[in-house]
C-alpha cells in the first residue's frame, strides 16, 4: 500500500515561522486593553470589512477545507449535492438584519442572550445561554479534533499530541488578543486559506491529467457525486439525505440561528462600528460563501478523479478511521516541499480560525451571564473583569482541548458531526428570540418551558425517527418551541407592554430605516436564485 510522505526542514521552518507571527499579532493587538468592552467587542470600532471575513473563515474553513472535499469524493451517499445547503443564506441574512441584529446594536450588548433577560427574565438568559455553552462546546471540540486528525498525519506524532500543540498555541494568541486578535488573524487565515485551496485545486487537477481528463472522469465515472439539485425527495422517511427541501428549509432556520443568535457569530456583529457597518458585514457573508463553496466543491471532485485513477490512494486514505484523511494525504504525497508546508498552513489556519472565536465566545458568554451577575452581586469584591475575562478565556480552551479527545466518532464525516450536534439547539434558541421580538404576549415562563420541549423533540427525533434527516430539526425544533411558547404563556399573566415595547418589533423606530435596504435585499433574493441556476449549469456542463 502507498505510504504518507514527509515534511522536510523547509516545512518545519513555515510551520514555525507562522506561529510566531500569529502570537507576535496577538500579542500587539493586546495593548491598549482597559476592560472587557475591549477585550470581547474591540471597543465596537472594529471595521466591517474585517469582520466579514472573520465571519466567514469561522464558518467556512475548519468545516470546509478538508470535510467538504471528503464528502464529495469518498463519502458513501456523499457529492455535490451539499451545495443545496448555500442557497438559502441570503434570505436568512434578510431576516437577521430586519428582525435581530437591530435590537442587539441599540441595547449595546456583549452578550446576544443578554437581550433575553431584558425581555423576559435571568431565566431565561441562564438557560439560552447554557444551551449555548453546551452546543457550542460540543461543536468546537469536533472542529478540534478534525485539527487533530491533520497534524497527526502530517507529523506522524499520537493524536493526542497533536491537539495539545494546536490548543496551546491557539490559546496563547486568543488570551492575549481577544476579540481583535480572533479577527485579524482570522483575515490572515483566510488569505492564506484561499491560497491553499486554489494550490490544491492546481495540483490535483495537473496530477489527473488537465482538466480535459479531469472533466471525462467525473462525467464518465463519477455521475452520482455531480447531482446537485433534488428536488423530488424530502429526508422525511425516504431515506435520502441532502436533498434541496430540507437544506433550504431546515437551512434557513439553522443558519437564521447561527448569523443571528450564536454568541460565536453576534459578538463580531456587535463589535462593528455602527449598524450599517454590521449590515455590510452580513451582505458580504451572503454572497461570499457560495462561491468559496463551489471551490471546496471543486476540490473534493478533482482529488476524487485522482483517486479513481490511484487505487493505491483510494485505499490508503480508507484505511484511515475517516475519510476526512483525504485531502492531507493528497497534499503529503503530490506537493512539492515548502508548497506543502504552506497548504498545510492554511490547512491549520482553517482549523484554528473556528476554534480561536468560539474559545472567546464561550469566554464572552460566560462573562456576561453567569460570572459577572454573580461577582457584582457580592460587591465586597473588588476584581478586574478584564483579567476575569482572560482567566475564562484560559478555561474554556482547556476545556474545549478536553472534549476533543471524546468526540471524534459521532458522525462519518466532521462536517455531519458538527451539523448534528448544532442541529439539536439551533431550531429553539432561534424560537427564543422570535417570541420576545415577534411576540408581545409570550411570558418568560413560556419561553422557558418552550425552549425545552424544543429540545426534548429533536431528542425524540434523534433517537427514536432516524429515519427524519437531522436538518429538519432545526425546523421542528423552532415550531415546536414556538407553539408550546404561545400555548403556555396563555395561561400567565401578559406583560405589561410599556415595560417592553422597546424590545419588540411592532411600533418601533427600527423599521423605518428598513426602507432604504431594500434594493440591497432584492439583490440578496435574486443571488438566491441565481445560485440554484449556476448548480443547474454546473450540473451540464459535467
Amino acid at each position: 500500500m502507498e505510504q504518507i510522505g514527509n515534511l522536510n526542514s523547509l516545512d518545519y521552518l513555515i510551520f514555525v515561522i507562522y506561529f510566531a507571527v500569529l502570537i507576535y499579532m496577538s500579542w500587539r493587538l493586546s495593548k491598549g486593553q482597559v476592560s472587557e468592552v475591549d477585550y470581547f467587542v474591540g471597543n465596537r470600532k472594529m471595521p466591517w470589512w474585517a469582520i466579514g471575513i472573520s465571519t466567514a473563515a469561522t464558518q467556512t474553513s475548519a468545516i470546509g477545507f478538508m470535510s467538504v472535499p471528503a464528502f464529495v469524493a469518498l463519502k458513501q451517499g456523499g457529492g455535490m449535492k451539499l451545495l443545496q445547503g448555500e442557497f438559502i443564506l441570503p434570505i436568512a441574512m434578510i431576516f437577521i438584519m430586519v428582525f435581530l441584529i437591530p435590537f442587539f446594536r441599540k441595547l449595546e450588548l456583549i452578550s446576544v442572550y443578554e437581550y433575553l433577560e431584558k425581555r423576559f427574565d435571568p431565566s431565561v438568559k441562564y438557560l439560552l445561554s447554557s444551551m449555548f455553552l453546551l452546543s457550542r462546546g460540543l461543536a468546537t471540540a469536533i472542529g478540534f479534533y478534525m485539527a487533530g486528525i491533520v497534524l497527526s498525519t502530517v507529523l506522524k506524532m499520537p493524536l493526542w499530541t497533536t491537539i495539545l500543540l494546536i490548543g496551546g498555541i491557539t490559546l496563547i494568541y486568543d488570551t492575549l488578543g481577544g476579540i481583535k486578535a480572533v479577527i485579524y488573524s482570522d483575515v490572515l487565515q483566510m488569505g492564506i486559506l484561499l491560497m491553499g485551496a486554489f494550490l490544491i485545486a492546481g495540483y490535483s487537477i495537473y496530477e489527473v491529467g488537465g482538466f480535459g481528463l479531469f472533466k471525462e472522469i467525473v462525467a464518465t465515472k463519477m455521475p452520482a457525486r455531480l447531482q446537485i439539485l433534488d428536488f423530488r425527495h424530502t429526508g422525511l422517511g425516504d431515506g435520502v439525505e441532502f436533498s434541496f427541501w430540507p437544506q433550504v428549509i431546515g437551512g434557513f432556520f439553522l443558519l437564521s440561528s447561527y448569523y443571528g443568535c450564536d454568541q460565536t457569530q453576534t459578538q463580531r456583529e456587535l463589535s462593528a462600528a455602527t449598524l450599517t457597518d454590521t449590515r455590510n458585514s452580513l451582505i458580504f457573508n451572503g454572497f461570499f460563501r457560495f462561491p468559496l463553496s463551489l471551490l471546496y466543491i471543486f476540490i473534493g471532485l478533482s482529488i476524487g478523479a485522482y483517486a479513481i485513477e490511484h487505487v493505491q490512494f483510494t485505499n490508503l486514505v480508507h484505511s484511515m478511521p475517516k475519510v476526512d484523511y483525504m485531502v492531507p494525504i493528497f497534499i503529503m504525497n503530490n506537493i512539492p516541499h515548502g508548497f506543502k508546508a504552506l497548504i498545510f498552513v492554511a490547512v491549520l489556519a482553517a482549523a484554528m480560525s473556528s476554534l480561536d472565536s468560539a474559545i472567546n465566545s464561550l469566554s464572552a458568554a460566560s462573562m456576561k451571564d453567569f460570572i459577572e451577575p454573580l461577582v457584582l452581586k457580592k460587591k465586597k469584591y473588588k476584581i478586574s473583569f478584564l483579567r476575569l475575562s482572560k482567566i475564562s478565556t484560559v478555561t474554556w480552551g482547556v476545556i474545549v482541548t478536553l472534549l476533543a479527545f471524546y468526540v471524534g466518532n459521532i458522525s462519518g464525516t466532521v462536517i455531519e458531526s458538527i451539523g448534528i450536534v448544532g442541529s439539536a439547539f439551533y431550531g429553539p434558541i432561534l424560537a427564543a428570540f422570535l417570541l420576545g421580538v415577534g411576540f408581545k404576549r409570550t411570558t418568560a415562563r413560556g419561553v422557558f418551558i418552550g425552549v425545552i420541549s424544543g429540545v426534548l423533540f429533536n431528542l425524540v427525533l434523534h433517537f427514536w425517527f432516524q429515519e427524519i434527516f437531522w436538518l429538519w430539526w432545526n425546523c421542528f425544533g423552532c415550531l415546536v418551541s414556538i407553539f408550546v411558547a404561545l400555548f403556555v404563556s396563555l395561561f400567565d399573566r401578559q406583560p405589561i407592554y410599556s415595560e417592553i415595547s422597546k424590545y419588540i418589533i411592532w411600533n418601533t423606530e427600527l423599521l423605518k430605516g428598513e426602507r432604504a435596504w431594500i434594493p440591497k435585499y432584492l439583490i440578496l433574493v435574486g443571488y438566491f436564485f441565481l445560485m440554484i441556476v449556476t448548480s443547474w449549469l454546473i450540473q451540464k456542463l459535467f
